[in-house]
């Protein structure tokens, strides 16, 4: 069984992502119960990230996506249920690029997660890292990611948040998925995340089939 494993590079002038050091964490690390990893780290652009998986799926041909980036409004771990068919960027991307609010493809308005994210949300719980669904992945590039694996793979592929944590002080930037909500403080640290997504991958591996390209 290979899972890929994707995070993305800091961006909005911050030094660290902490979805993307959490995925290095966790690559460079024993592959869970023999399971075989990928990983890649995407870029925070709106003509990259996309196209940047679809290359690691192609490259890699995994039998399943975990997709990860950080929400600055999440204390917790949060595997997502639905991935929006829509993209808006209220603040730029990594090459300056303001997105306005448009469906990211022709298609439905939004797209479920083929990893059921409660049985994910149990997994972490039972590595005792707090987590809970999101309903909601929000319309930055996270969001875009999630629907590109949905709509551009057959493949098992779920999204997972993560706290905007930082190895010191607070996170300027991260409220994108959650722009109504203030800057959540969480205790988990680097470490806590990436046993979360040793957690996800383990349950991937026990849920996701065969590779259906």
């Amino acid at each position: 069984m290979k899972i890929l494993v994707t995070g993305f590079e800091p961006f909005g002038g911050e030094t660290e992502n902490a979805s993307g050091i959490a995925v290095q964490r966790l690559g460079e690390g024993p592959a869970p119960n023999g399971v075989h990893l990928a990983t890649a780290i995407l870029p925070v652009t709106w003509s990259g990230a996309g196209p940047a998986l679809l290359r690691a799926v192609e490259t890699h041909q995994p039998d399943a996506i975990v997709a990860v980036g950080e929400a600055g409004g999440r204390a917790v771990v949060t595997p997502e249920r639905w991935a929006r068919n829509l993209g808006d960027g209220r603040i730029p991307d990594n090459d300056g690029v303001v997105r306005d609010a448009a469906p990211l493809a022709p298609g439905p308005e939004r797209l479920e997660s083929r990893l059921d994210p409660a049985a994910l949300t149990r997994a972490i719980q039972d590595a005792a890292i707090p987590a809970e669904v999101s309903e909601d992945a929000g319309a930055f590039l996270c969001n875009a990611v999630f629907w590109t694996a949905l709509h551009h793979t057959n493949l098992p592929a779920t999204f997972i948040h993560v706290p905007a944590v930082r190895s010191q002080g607070a996170a300027n930037i991260g409220a994108e998925t959650d722009p109504e909500h203030a800057h959540a403080e969480s205790a988990l640290s680097f470490d806590d995340i990436t046993q979360a997504l040793a957690a996800v991958v383990n349950a991937a591996a026990r849920h996701a089939g065969p590779p259906q390209f």
